[in-house]
């Protein structure tokens, strides 16, 4: 009744308008007495309606880009490279590469795949009434060897339909390994509803297996041929396949016209005018369908350039900011090129032309080579007795050294620092067992604590890459590490403070409040999704390969607190109280007045919500989050909806709007009811802020493996900073829990008024140089 009651409005307003209506020609175009004249108005016009397929809405869209032709949209064309995150994603239909076929009058072929009919082929084309249910002739074209072999099975009622029916099947069942082809969804409608009607034919016979495999052409012509027609039907495609019918303008509603006069006075001219134009249609498929299946096999782009054919892979991308290689004709000018890059003058020419370069060269490379000098040496002590025996009488075997590079934080200093350890093996006589002190201060490793933590902040904190992070520790402090290396000490951080991260992601899930949101990150060809979980003190984020919602059951499973979120629907089936964030809507209904300033009904919407929250928000600035001062707001927010409920709009935006609000109700006033509940998700919002400039960090080159061992420091280095304490000196505290470091960091500023650790070098660093 409501969709009603729209139709008339549109209706009355159209006729009480001094202005036609705009231009737009639709699918109901050929029903339209009026359809010659709108049509060569539009084509004087250019007008993007000619494009079937484009809606009003993209129609605004393109509007508001300041395009509002067929000429001018192709020109909006940019080749795309396929998607290294979902490379089993179909091709999107793209209308500026069909306006740029109609431009240039070239077919444009985008993608790849080829039509195969390992087979013999079966063209299929059926009239019917889709008013009536009726179909009343089937046209079956085979294509053998040695020719083509056409039949029309005519129905003159309802009654002969299912003979017509049983026909086709013996038909088919009489071809050696059919293979049906056909253009639309109208014979896939028909197969299916004969199948229902009157059986189908047994599933592995010929029949059977033929209809089950059928082919609609359309399907593989849809985003991945583009002719140079304003539509992708069979009538135009052909058309410009120089195919012609023996009608002047052949179209299905003629036939329904036809099919309603035969059926009046049985004239056979009417008749045959009916089969012959099925044939033709026919015919023209098998046109189509071998056209395609040449161009869609063919590789030499020579050929397909003599036969008007371009790919649209090949189309230049044109981008005046981005660096890229020259491309030569010639391979004597490509390498010419080649030996003017810096990197290879500075390697080959200025080295070989200046000594001074090149005994700078030389001494860099035994330079590498060096050991490090040790700042500090320890000597561990013998054993008391054999570890096999017990026998007191040792000799000692072997010398053996282990030098453990780290870093050591000074007041205003950051210092190399190698540790050098010796030790040795030892014999006893008595067994001859050979062995080492094995109460010895380190456990083998060639780094220390305090060198993997200073690659843990640079990376997460101060958010240097690894790749800078390599070349910030061999200019500053002589450290010659490769990428791998830095990637390495990271990943020996993460495990270290894995307990702490497990503790974060508990205490979030078994509070009472929680802040959710997601984001992308590509991962080395295939997209997951970074999910951010925060309390108002407290920050987790965990990965995820898809976006399902599945995560946030399993974590979210014994959640009963409240949680806000975006208007994400995998939130929804969480079973708890859920508040929806009111600034996401606000910033939508905001964006929708500026796409539409001049929408009286939606201004009145968007007011009208404004107006009710506005004082809400001030009493929150007011008193905070507290239910007592909060709850009087529920009466207006009650008078609210129930106004709204009575409200009906004719516009398609204020419409949808008033939708959504009723929709979420429920959800968008939680906060009312509870204490310290926001009415917005900036928390989860800020800390994927943080999580956004970390893939940025990785630039899509990184793994599962290394996502999760980044989000398990980020998760520790943004809690830090929701509690107002140094990430740096957590790390360097050799503190595990968060919240036992923030109280005796409060108590440090409260006894001395300074930083918890002092950065003293005459003290030595609150963490041991012993390597991890």
């Amino acid at each position: 009744m409501k969709d009603a009651r729209s139709v008339i409005g549109k209706i009355d307003r159209l006729l009480c308008s001094d202005k036609p209506p705009n231009l737009f020609m639709n699918r109901h175009c050929p029903e339209c007495e009026y359809q010659e004249c709108c049509r060569r108005e539009a084509a004087e016009r250019d007008d993007l309606s000619l494009l079937s397929g484009i809606s009003e809405k993209e129609k605004r869209d393109l509007n508001s880009r300041g395009i509002f032709t067929v000429t001018s949209l192709s020109y909006a064309f940019r080749p795309r490279r396929k998607s290294r995150r979902s490379p089993d994603k179909g091709e999107k239909y793209h209308h500026s590469l069909k306006a740029l076929a109609i431009r240039e009058q070239k077919i444009h072929v985008a993608g790849s795949g080829e039509l195969r009919i390992e087979g013999t082929p079966v063209y299929l084309d059926v009239e019917g009434i889709p008013a009536r249910d009726l179909h009343y002739l089937i046209g079956v074209r085979v294509d053998y060897d040695g020719g083509s072999v056409h039949h029309s099975l005519w129905a003159d009622n309802r009654r002969e339909e299912e003979k017509i029916w049983r026909d086709f099947i013996d038909i088919i069942s009489a071809i050696d390994q059919p293979v049906i082809l056909h253009y639309g969804s109208f014979e896939t409608d028909f197969l299916k509803r004969m199948s229902d009607l009157y059986g189908s034919p047994e599933r592995e016979s010929t029949a059977g297996k033929a209809i089950a495999a059928r082919i609609n052409l359309l399907s593989f012509i849809y985003a991945r041929i583009y002719f140079p027609t304003y539509s992708n039907g069979l009538k135009d495609i052909a058309g410009y396949l120089r195919f012609k019918w023996s009608d002047e303008n052949p179209s299905g509603t003629k036939t329904i016209l036809w099919r309603s006069q035969w059926e009046k006075d049985h004239q056979s001219v009417t008749k045959q005018k009916l089969i012959t134009y099925n044939a033709e249609d026919c015919e023209a498929l098998q046109c189509v369908t071998e056209f395609v299946g040449a161009i869609s096999g063919r590789s030499d782009r020579d050929r397909m350039d003599e036969q008007q054919i371009v790919q649209a892979d090949s189309l230049p991308r044109k981008s005046w900011f981005r660096w890229r290689k020259p491309q030569y004709l010639l391979p004597a000018l490509d390498e010419i090129g080649r030996m003017a890059y810096w990197d290879y003058q500075q390697e080959k020419i200025n080295l070989r032309s200046n000594k001074r370069r090149k005994k700078m060269a030389k001494t860099a490379v035994r330079v590498q080579g060096s050991q490090p000098r040790a700042n500090k040496v320890i000597q561990w002590r013998e054993p008391d007795a054999c570890i096999r025996c017990g026998g007191s009488k040792l000799y000692r075997h072997h010398k053996y050294a282990k030098t453990v590079i780290d870093v050591r934080f000074g007041r205003s200093s950051l210092k190399r620092w190698n540790t050098k350890y010796v030790d040795y093996y030892y014999r006893c006589p008595a067994c001859h067992a050979v062995f080492y002190n094995p109460d010895r201060p380190w456990n083998g490793k060639k780094y220390g604590r305090n060198l993997l933590l200073l690659c843990a902040y640079l990376n997460i904190d101060v958010r240097m890459p690894q790749k800078r992070i390599a070349v910030f520790l061999k200019e500053m402090l002589g450290f010659t590490f490769s990428n791998n290396t830095v990637n390495k000490l990271k990943e020996k951080a993460a495990l270290l403070y894995k307990p702490t991260y497990d503790r974060l992601l508990n205490k979030i899930s078994s509070g009472d409040l929680i802040h959710a949101d997601e984001t992308p990150v590509n991962l080395d060809g295939k997209t997951g999704y970074v999910w951010a979980f925060a309390s108002m003190e407290d920050v987790a984020y965990v990965y995820a390969s898809s976006r399902d919602g599945s995560l946030t059951q399993t974590l979210l499973k014994d959640f009963r607190g409240v949680l806000i979120t975006d208007f994400y629907s995998a939130y929804d089936s969480i079973n708890c109280p859920q508040q929806k964030c009111l600034l996401h809507l606000i910033r939508d209904l905001n964006d929708d007045l500026f796409k539409e300033p001049f929408n009286e009904e939606l201004k009145e919407v968007v007011a009208g919500f404004a107006g009710l929250v506005r004082p809400i928000v001030e009493t929150v600035d007011r008193f905070g989050l507290k239910a007592r001062f909060l709850r009087k707001h529920k009466k207006e927010v009650a008078r609210f909806f129930k106004n709204l409920f009575h409200r009906t709009y004719q516009t398609e935006t204020a419409a949808k709007c008033k939708a959504r609000l009723e929709r979420n109700r429920s959800t968008l006033f939680t906060f009312l009811d509870y204490d310290g509940v926001p009415w917005n998700n900036n928390n989860a919002e800020h800390a994927i802020k943080a999580a956004v400039l970390l893939r940025r960090n990785l630039g899509g080159l990184s793994t599962e493996r290394a996502i999760s061992d980044s989000l398990i420091l980020l998760s520790v280095c943004e809690t830090c900073r929701f509690k107002g304490i140094s990430f740096l000196d957590f790390l360097r505290s050799g503190e595990q829990d968060i919240d036992t470091f923030a109280r005796g960091h409060k108590d440090q500023h409260k006894s001395k008024g300074g930083s918890l650790l002092s950065f003293s070098t005459d003290s030595p660093n609150p963490v041991t140089p012993s390597a991890i």
